[in-house]
């Protein structure tokens, strides 16, 4: 069995960060292990929430814990999702090189969580500028969205040739993958959701049906997606055969979620789905 140590946000109620990616990832069969940045009643989205921001010390502390009982070596891959302040970051790079060297075969996936003001997803002051300056050169694999594509690239994106553009530039900053988790309006076809996967080999494009909610859209969307496509990665899948399941799985449990008229993801009932898609979505090489 492989093992992930998923740094990320726990929300009590509801589903985003930790609770929407550890649940997939053990469905799975991956165990996954949660370092949570935050605890929070509920996602930001919300727009009111109480709880904490967990200490930076504790990163470090619970880090050293595992290596003491020498469980640091079984660790396969360390996923980064919302980090709740910025000092944080070097501790989960830390966190990352302690890994890495008790398991040289571990690797690190960054979802760059940098916040969307406009949805009301709340990031602290100087998570991004860490994401960009010092994350993204050290991971393995990472996973933006449109905005934190903008943002890592340094780029215009404002169509479909752009956000190849902008992948590229990322590739040529250290990840060895990207996997694009939402090209909102700027893919080839507005109507659909749209993710692209590129790695040194190419690019892979993917279309889903966009589920139109009503009044406002799921989040932790992108914390399952990643954690899916890790998952599946450490279950010995390609990356092309990774990607086509988790577009098909994420897309199974947003038809769940739109068909119970929640806002929260509907994960537990979609359950089955995420481990046996019924969707059979292909992925098409572009570049």
């Amino acid at each position: 069995m492989k093992n992930v140590l998923s740094i990320q946000s726990h929300v009590v109620y509801g589903y985003a960060g930790n609770k929407a990616a550890v649940l997939p990832m053990q469905l799975l069969g991956v165990d996954a292990w949660a370092l949570n940045t935050v605890q929070f009643s509920n996602h930001t989205q919300y727009q009111r929430w109480k709880g904490m921001v967990i200490p930076k010390e504790q990163i470090a502390e619970i880090t050293q814990g595992i290596a003491d009982i020498g469980a640091l070596s079984e660790c396969d891959a360390v996923l980064s999702g919302y980090i709740g302040a910025a000092e944080q970051g070097q501790e989960i790079l830390n966190t990352v090189n302690a890994v890495k060297k008790a398991n040289p075969n571990a690797i690190y996936f960054c979802d760059p969580v940098m916040g969307h003001p406009d949805k009301g997803c709340v990031v602290a002051p100087g998570v991004a500028e860490f994401l960009v300056s010092d994350a993204m050169s050290q991971a393995d694999i990472i996973a933006p969205n449109l905005v934190e594509l903008r943002e890592l690239s340094g780029l215009t994106v404002e169509n479909f040739s752009q956000a190849l553009a902008a992948i590229e530039a990322i590739l040529a900053k250290g990840p060895k993958t990207v996997l694009v988790k939402h090209l909102s309006k700027v893919g080839q076809d507005p109507n659909k959701f749209e993710m692209v996967l590129a790695t040194q080999q190419g690019m892979w494009h993917i279309s889903r049906p966009l589920h139109e909610f009503v009044g406002r859209d799921p989040v932790g969307v992108g914390d399952m997606t990643s954690a899916i496509f890790l998952a599946n990665l450490l279950n010995g899948k390609s990356e092309i055969e990774a990607f086509e399941h988790t577009a098909n799985a994420v897309n199974d449990v947003m038809t769940v979620t739109k068909e119970s008229q929640k806002y929260e993801l509907q994960i537990i009932p979609a359950r089955n789905y995420i481990v046996n898609p019924i969707s059979q979505y292909k992925a098409v090489k572009i570049a």
